[in-house]
């Protein structure tokens, strides 16, 4: 049974998208910039009823997206979805002034969403981001303020949460917010609850009852042809081999205890040389990671496109288009479809 049409704003490849379907909603009408990214979308969602909006948000008026949609009139959409790119407030490069001040001009781009949410009136929203976004400083705490200032005054009531998907079933620990919301006067639904639990980053999360899927788990069965350039070369490379399952560069340091220290104590970031663990869920997979920059399989190589596929819980035969660089970086910007598809199922009216 469909819950109505769903409008999807910065789509990238989908993630958020398969989810949304997979509770219900028919996504008609979405809006990417990167040609790679809009023509995934395009060869994976039949219920599009245009082409993917090829443009930069800020240059789009909401008429012409829900016009895209096959709405008319008075027509408003059921749901509308995105995760806006937000580079000031993700982790990654957090060391940089610039980000901590919240120079990047991507910050706009919440305003964007506000702007569309306000203006096409859908029965309810789903938007995620980096979970820094939510940090106590003067970079994030001001424009989280905003933000939720905003879908206040477009009429919504609202909850955030962050949410690792490892604690939902994905064989990856990523950790992001959701904001969900309904059109005020409507009951408020909560997040889902977690269905599975472990270890992350040094503390428990989600349902002790159930264990976190593995990498191992998530890739078991799996066939993939190799790939060109996945043997890790290099300056570093040769290291990787002496790496055990889920170590990093740290294995070669005095306080290891390595005969040959190659680094030093912390003077690398965590993920450099990072190796999968196939008894845990793989760490967050970045969209553009450096030459030495992991997870690499417990093989000593990089991960396949499969394999990513996998840990991020889309189907087998799920379809992305361009180069290898561009397909890592449309899944490492994706929400594993299934945290999406439990995150969307509690807007079901």
């Amino acid at each position: 049974m469909t819950q109505g049409v769903a409008i999807s704003l910065f789509s990238g490849a989908g993630g958020l998208d398969l989810g949304v379907e997979a509770a219900g909603w028919e996504v008609r009408a979405a809006v990417e910039r990167n040609a790679d990214a809009a023509a995934t979308m395009e060869k994976n969602f039949p219920t599009l009823a245009s082409p993917v909006i090829q443009e930069d948000i800020l240059d789009v008026p909401t008429k012409d997206i829900l016009r895209a949609a096959g709405l008319t009139g008075s027509e408003r959409p059921d749901l509308l979805v995105g995760g806006p790119p937000c580079t000031p407030f993700s982790k990654s490069g957090f060391h940089l002034e610039w980000k901590r001040a919240g120079l990047d001009p991507d910050a706009s781009l919440l305003q964007a969403y506000t702007r569309v949410l306000a203006e096409a009136k859908p029965r309810a929203f789903l938007l995620e981001n980096v979970y820094a976004l939510t940090y106590n400083n003067r970079a994030s705490r001001p424009a989280f303020e905003r933000l939720l200032r905003e879908i206040n005054d477009a009429g919504y009531d609202y909850r955030w949460k962050v949410l690792n998907a490892a604690d939902y079933g994905v064989a990856q620990a990523r950790p992001r917010l959701f904001v969900i919301g309904v059109q005020k006067g409507l009951p408020v639904p909560t997040h889902p609850d977690a269905s599975h639990g472990g270890k992350w980053e040094r503390r428990a999360t989600g349902h002790s009852d159930r264990a976190h899927v593995s990498a191992g788990e998530a890739l078991a069965g799996l066939i993939c042809d190799p790939e060109p350039g996945e043997k890790v070369q290099g300056k570093f490379g040769h290291l990787l081999e002496e790496i055990p399952p889920g170590g990093n560069y740290l294995h070669y340091t005095a306080e290891k205890g390595h005969p040959d220290p190659q680094f030093a104590w912390r003077s690398k970031f965590w993920s450099f040389l990072l190796k999968l663990d196939p008894t845990r869920p793989a760490p967050t997979i970045q969209a553009q990671p450096g030459p030495y920059v992991g997870p690499f399989h417990w093989e000593n190589r990089r991960l396949r496109v499969g394999e990513i596929k996998r840990l991020f819980g889309f189907p087998d035969d799920f379809e992305l288009v361009g180069a290898r660089g561009s397909v890592q970086a449309q899944l490492g910007n994706c929400v594993p479809p299934p945290l999406a598809a439990q995150v969307a199922a509690v807007l079901v009216p």
